[in-house]
């Protein structure tokens, strides 16, 4: 079994251009459907509702289907006309005068759902709602919107965009300084230097040098052979031994294992969920590698963004490629996820704010998180781009694994990669191995007995035994 996400985001790249606007469209066509007129009920029509309807409704539907039960399965709620327009994660539940297209006709006729799930509703009442479809699906149960609009005016968020981190960069004119500065950037920090009466450090020594190159580069120190090599280079051209130098360590797989760890910070990997329910991803490794192969293999930025956040409506001329896409979209597939919930549309809503808080903190260095609740009280972002861009994932599925339980109610299907490509750590063990492993086991064991009458000796005179370190181990951990 394979991993990851298959996720679908706005972008700014002809690569995805025409993705994008058949997906804008489809929301689009779903908002002309919500915002269609729909005819005031009839008196008739509401009593024919209130006493044939609504009482079946109450009794076999608001168990699964409402706030009074288990809350919305499926995403479907029950309870006002505006919920059973919307419909729940299949689709709208009533389409007024259309049997058909109708899916609460559908399930309770038992063809693509079965409700009730237990027993199919008397033949009387499946008649019944088929009148009361039919005749437009009166229903007097309306929810209200209210707008509240903020403090914020677009006023304010104009003002915001002109601060110079929302403006396009500027490539300033390079000042003029002394010989000091040996690179374009060093001229704009002697020009502070001089401005704050400061004076650079000295230039560190060959040895100095070559430790700080390694751990900034590969994160370990450098051999002492390797010092005295590097000083040797030194003595005859500076310059050139650390250019050398600098392309042998960036050569280096450590390289990467390095500077990637400073991508999978910002972009939370774990391998876990965390939160209530801890569950494992069993294969977040292949995410891992794929950012340190990014690095080790130089490839673009924009490019390793653009497979992050779509990379599964990206071409791929070969199978790897295209599981190499499909990989990197573990990036929105990894993070917290509160697995707990019971309700599937309020998991879906954390999951999409998680996945554009990552995004936005990543690629644009700024969280629009505040945005879900209100406009964003600090940065030029009206809660109205958040929405938009919410609305662009919400239009996608999240693949992360998990099996239903008690604990975790939101399970997901994993993503079968076009390759075999197997799990390193899936190895079987040999014979001996496996012999091995059981030994330990019992000496382990018998490690614990000891502990466990160790226990017993101090809480019975006070005294302290000795312990191997196993032991303590043990001790340990039943103290905690």
């Amino acid at each position: 079994m394979r991993v990851l996400s298959m996720q679908q985001i706005w972008a700014r790249n002809q690569h995805w251009a025409t993705a994008i606007i058949a997906v804008l469209a489809l929301n689009m066509t779903e908002v002309c459907r919500a915002d269609e007129k729909i005819p005031e009920p009839t008196a008739e029509g509401i009593k024919f509702f209130e006493a044939k309807i609504r009482p079946v409704l109450i009794e076999r539907c608001y168990r699964c289907h409402s706030s009074e039960g288990q809350g919305s399965r499926g995403g479907l709620s029950v309870e006002s006309r505006d919920a059973l327009l919307a419909g729940g994660e299949s689709g709208p539940a009533i389409v007024p005068g259309d049997l058909e297209e109708s899916l609460l006709w559908n399930a309770i006729n038992y063809r693509d759902f079965s409700m009730p799930p237990q027993t199919k509703l008397p033949p009387e009442i499946i008649a019944d709602f088929r009148t009361w479809i039919e005749m437009g699906a009166p229903d007097p149960r309306v929810s209200t919107t209210t707008v509240v609009h903020g403090r914020v005016t677009e006023a304010d968020i104009e003002k915001g965009r002109q601060f110079w981190s929302f403006k396009p960069p500027v490539k300033p004119a390079i000042p003029s300084t002394t010989e000091w500065a040996s690179s374009n950037i060093d001229h704009f920090v002697e020009r502070q230097y001089a401005a704050h009466q400061l004076t650079p450090a000295a230039d560190a020594d060959a040895f100095t040098f070559l430790r700080r190159l390694y751990l900034d580069i590969t994160g370990l120190p450098p051999a002492p052979e390797t010092m005295k090599q590097f000083h040797d280079a030194w003595k005859l051209n500076p310059e050139t031994a650390v250019s050398s130098e600098v392309d042998r360590l960036l050569d280096t797989p450590q390289f990467g294992e390095r500077w990637a760890r400073h991508w999978l910070d910002v972009a939370r990997f774990a391998e876990s969920t965390g939160k209530e329910v801890d569950v494992s991803f069993p294969h977040a490794w292949r995410y891992r590698d794929y950012v340190i192969d990014a690095f080790n293999n130089d490839k673009p930025y924009d490019q390793f963004v653009r497979e992050q956040v779509a990379g599964d409506l990206l071409p791929a001329k070969t199978d790897e490629a295209w599981a190499e896409h499909l990989i990197a979209t573990g990036f929105l597939a990894l993070g917290p996820k509160a697995l707990i919930e019971q309700n599937p549309r309020q998991f879906q809503a954390d999951l999409i704010d998680e996945q554009i808080d990552v995004t936005t903190r990543v690629v644009m260095g700024v969280s629009v998180a505040c945005a879900r609740c209100h406009d964003h009280k600090f940065d030029p972002i009206p809660q109205s781009d958040y929405y938009a861009i919410a609305g662009i994932f919400q239009s996608t599925e999240t693949f992360y694994g998990g099996v239903r339980s008690q604990r975790n109610r939101q399970p997901s299907n994993l993503i079968i990669l076009p390759i075999d490509d197997p799990n390193p750590s899936d190895k079987p063990l040999t014979k001996q191995e496996l012999t091995d492993l059981k030994e330990r086991r019992n000496e382990l064991e018998q490690e614990a007995i000891e502990a466990r009458r160790a226990l017993r000796e101090t809480q019975a005179n006070g005294t302290e035994p000795r312990r191997s370190v196993a032991s303590q181990f043990v001790l340990d951990l039943q103290a905690s």
